[in-house]
C-alpha cells in the first residue's frame, strides 16, 4: 500500500489513472447499453408481426446509441479527473461532444436506412420507392451534423455559423444545382405516380428501354433488354419525355398490330363453285348469311338496266377472307374481348395490300403474348390458299430461275459464261 500510495503521489499519475479509469467505464457503459437495447427491440419486435429488430441491427443502429452513451459518460465524467488543466478540459469536452454529434448523426441515418429496408420488404414497397426522399433526409440531417460538430469544435453557436452560410449561399446552390433538381425530379415523379420500380419504360433519347430496377434522388438505374444497366438522371425523366409501359399491364391487354399482305393479282370475284366450298366454314356461315341477302337487295334495286354481270354486285376473295380473319380473332380465347378487335385493310401499296389485325392479347406477358400472336397469324396463313389468295413475296432466286426456265432463257444465259470465255480468249489472241 505504501509503494501504491508512492506511486499515485505524482498529480499526473492520478490524472493518467482516473482517465483510464473513465474510459473504462465508458466502455463498460456502452457495451452495456448496447446489450440492453438489442435486448429491448427484440422483446419489442416479438409483439409486432414486423421484423424491424433486424434492419435496425443490421444498420447498426443499438451500436451507434452506444456509442453515444459512453462519450456522454466521457464528457460528464472529465469534471471528476484530479489535476486536469482547464483548458485540456475544455478542448477535450469540445472534441467529445463533436464526435457525440457524429455518431448521432449516424444513428438518425442509420435508423432511415432500417426504415427503407422495411418499406422495401413490403408489398408497398415493391410498386414505389422512397430512396430518393431517404436519401434528402439523410443529405439534410449530415448538413445539419456537420455545423454542429464545427460548431463544437470551435466552441460557437450552431446559429451563428448558419448565419454565416447566406454569404456563400450562391456557391452552394452552384455546387449542389444537380441536387436540388434531381430533389424537384424525385417529388414530381413521386407526387404524380409517374414512375414506379418494376415498371417497363423507354426513352430513346438515352438509349434507354427496359425496367426501372432502383430510384434513388440523384439517379435512375434501368435494366435494358440486353441485361445492360443504363443510369439515367432523375431530373432527366422530367426534362425529356419517355415511354411508360405500365398501363398496358394495367389494363390486361398487350396490343397485336400485324398485316397480312396480300398479292394484289390474286383478287378476284368468287365463283359459285367458291362459294359452295367456303360456306361450309363455320365461321362464316353468318357473313355468307347476311352478305347474300344485301346483295340481293342491291342488285334488285339496279332493275334489268343493270342486267349485264359487270353492274352486278358480288363478293370477293379478299372480302371472304377479312371476314373470316375477325371472325377468327372474335372467337380466339387468347384474345382480349373486353378492348378493340378489329381487322381493317390498309392503303395499298408495293408490297400489296395489307389486312392489319388490331386486338389486344389477354395475357402481357412477353413470351405468352408471342405465342399467341404467332398462333394466330400461323392459322391464317396456313388457311389463306383456301380464299384463292397469295401472300406478295419479293422474288427469290428459286422465282428466277423458275421464271428463266419456263421461258428458256436459262439455256441462253447457260451458254453466256463459255461464250464470254472464247470471246476472251479470242482478244486475248488478238493482243
Amino acid at each position: 500500500m505504501q509503494t501504491l500510495e508512492l506511486l499515485l503521489r505524482p498529480d499526473w499519475v492520478r490524472t493518467l489513472v482516473a482517465c483510464a479509469l473513465l474510459l473504462l467505464l465508458a466502455w463498460l457503459a456502452g457495451h452495456l447499453a448496447r446489450f440492453a437495447m438489442i435486448r429491448a427491440v427484440h422483446v419489442a419486435s416479438a409483439r409486432t408481426t414486423w421484423h424491424w429488430d433486424e434492419a435496425l441491427i443490421r444498420r447498426g443502429v443499438p451500436r451507434r446509441l452506444a456509442q453515444v452513451l459512453a462519450l456522454l459518460v466521457v464528457r460528464y465524467g472529465l469534471p471528476a479527473i484530479p489535476h486536469l488543466p482547464p483548458a485540456a478540459e475544455a478542448v477535450t469536452a469540445n472534441v467529445v461532444l463533436a464526435l457525440v454529434a457524429l455518431f448521432a448523426m449516424l444513428a438518425v441515418n442509420a435508423a432511415l436506412s432500417a426504415l427503407e429496408d422495411l418499406y422495401q420488404a413490403s408489398p408497398a414497397g415493391s410498386a414505389r420507392s422512397l430512396k430518393g426522399y431517404m436519401q434528402l433526409l439523410k443529405i439534410l440531417i449530415s448538413v445539419v451534423g456537420i455545423i454542429v460538430i464545427i460548431a463544437m469544435l470551435i466552441d460557437r453557436s450552431p446559429l451563428t455559423l448558419l448565419a454565416g452560410l447566406g454569404a456563400v449561399s450562391a456557391v452552394l446552390l452552384l455546387i449542389f444545382k444537380d441536387t436540388i433538381l434531381s430533389v424537384v425530379a424525385s417529388v414530381q415523379l413521386g407526387s404524380n405516380d409517374m414512375l414506379r420500380l418494376g415498371d417497363w419504360i423507354a426513352m430513346p433519347s438515352a438509349n434507354v428501354d427496359g425496367f426501372v430496377v432502383d430510384i434513388a434522388l440523384h439517379t435512375v438505374k434501368v435494366q435494358n433488354w440486353d441485361k445492360t444497366i443504363s443510369t439515367v438522371p432523375t431530373w432527366h425523366l422530367i426534362s425529356h419525355s419517355y415511354r411508360n409501359w405500365r398501363g398496358m399491364y394495367d389494363s390486361g391487354g398487350r396490343r397485336i398490330r400485324r398485316a397480312l399482305h396480300i398479292d394484289v393479282t390474286s383478287v378476284h370475284f368468287h365463283t359459285e363453285e367458291e362459294l359452295a366450298r367456303l360456306r361450309q366454314f363455320n365461321l362464316l356461315k353468318d357473313y355468307f348469311a347476311g352478305k347474300h341477302d344485301e346483295i340481293a337487295q342491291w342488285n334488285r334495286r339496279i332493275g334489268t338496266e343493270g342486267a349485264a354481270t359487270v353492274n352486278h354486285r358480288r363478293l370477293s376473295n379478299l372480302g371472304s377472307f377479312r371476314a373470316y380473319m375477325q371472325a377468327y380473332i372474335d372467337r380466339s380465347p387468347d384474345i382480349n374481348h373486353d378492348m378493340l378487335c378489329s381487322v381493317r385493310q390498309l392503303d395499298p401499296g408495293a408490297d400489296g395490300i395489307p389486312l392489319q389485325i388490331y386486338a389486344y392479347t389477354a395475357n402481357t406477358d412477353f413470351v405468352e403474348h408471342e405465342d399467341a400472336q404467332s398462333d394466330i397469324f400461323d392459322h391464317l396463313i396456313s388457311i389463306l390458299p383456301e380464299f384463292g389468295l397469295a401472300l406478295f413475296q419479293q422474288p427469290t432466286g428459286a422465282d428466277l430461275r423458275a421464271g428463266l426456265a419456263g421461258s428458256g432463257a436459262a439455256s441462253v444465259f447457260g451458254r453466256l459464261p463459255a461464250a464470254q470465255s472464247g470471246l476472251s480468249r479470242s482478244r486475248s489472241g488478238s493482243s
